[in-house]
């Protein structure tokens, strides 16, 4: 073994996400029953977890909020699950909130065949994310943020230090306690603890279960105070199919108590846009003035409704 191999082991050995798991000593002895309680009884404490980074979380939402409020992006760096669920959280927003394609990305190391089947080695090169940080042409406008749930893999490392020299902020969701977390100078390290795994070393289970909240919470909160979402609907989505299409219908007759056809009159007059239909049927005004008051007020319907 070499001194590199040996410190990679023992460092590896460490790690919260590489413990062995009390509760599931004997989970292979188990009946089908038995073993889903172990593993329901261990999901259970994720959102506990979760829940004691909300003011960190609230930090990172009022960064990314910032940043593209004066026209910068929220990138997604990861490896393996957490990189796929970067991803995945990225590629729902336009068709959710109505984001522009660009504004929130998700890399993945390995590229996009990492997505489907594992490219082996790719998370284990620092240079490799700092050269997906240099293709996604980040600038200090931009915020990157690094999820690992071992908080160790090198591709994240690499990709937050060279984002952070570029003079872009800087987030980091990881798995592992706070008071281990020594990757220097990021702005917002976001550290849901949720311990060993029920199959040790499996952090595609609680800790990915945990990553996606974070993830949940940093893309829809940002969007929510970015006007993309009125009362507790999001009325920014794309009528790219005929589900968003019917949705959006219903999100007016729900709103507005309009009936169906009336609904699909006032999207039709509005362009198929949601705000601006919501905004001339509450505010009684034609699809460009109500257009003028989302101009005015940012995007937020609740304003614009309530302009004089």
């Amino acid at each position: 073994m070499t001194k590199d191999s040996k410190n990679l082991f023992e460092e590896i050995a460490k790690l919260s996400t590489e413990q062995r798991n009390p509760a599931s000593m004997d989970i292979d002895a188990r009946t089908t029953e038995e073993i889903c309680r172990i593993i329901n009884s261990e999901d259970k404490k994720v959102p506990l977890a979760v829940e004691k980074e909300v003011p960190f979380i609230a930090q990172a939402v009022d960064i990314i909020v910032e940043a593209i409020k004066n026209g910068g992006r929220l990138l997604y760096f990861g490896a393996g699950t957490s990189g796929r669920l970067g991803v995945v959280d990225a590629s729902e927003c336009p068709p959710t909130f109505g984001t522009p394609f660009g504004m929130i990305e998700g890399y993945i190391a390995g590229g996009k065949e990492a997505m489907f089947r594992a490219q082996e080695g790719a998370e284990d090169f620092e240079e490799n994310g700092a050269a997906d940080v240099m293709s996604a042409k980040v600038t200090a406008k931009d915020v990157v943020c690094g999820i690992a749930a071992s908080r160790r893999t090198p591709y994240v490392i690499g990709a937050v230090k060279k984002a952070k020299a570029l003079g872009a902020k800087t987030l980091y969701v990881t798995a592992t306690p706070r008071d281990t977390f020594n990757i220097e100078d990021v702005d917002v390290p976001i550290c849901a603890h949720v311990g060993p795994e029920v199959v040790m070393g499996s952090t595609r289970m609680k800790s990915g279960t945990a990553q996606k909240l974070v993830l949940n919470m940093l893309t829809t909160a940002s969007m929510i105070r970015l006007g993309k979402v009125y009362e507790n609907m999001m009325i920014d989505l794309q009528m790219t199919n005929k589900k968003l299409v019917e949705r959006s219908k219903r999100i007016v007759m729900t709103i507005t108590g309009l009936t169906y056809d009336e609904a699909s009159e006032y999207l039709m007059k509005a362009g198929g846009h949601v705000k601006t239909a919501l905004v001339m049927i509450r505010a009684n005004v034609t699809a460009e003035e109500a257009k003028e008051r989302l101009a005015k007020s940012e995007g937020f319907v609740r304003q614009a409704i309530e302009m004089k």
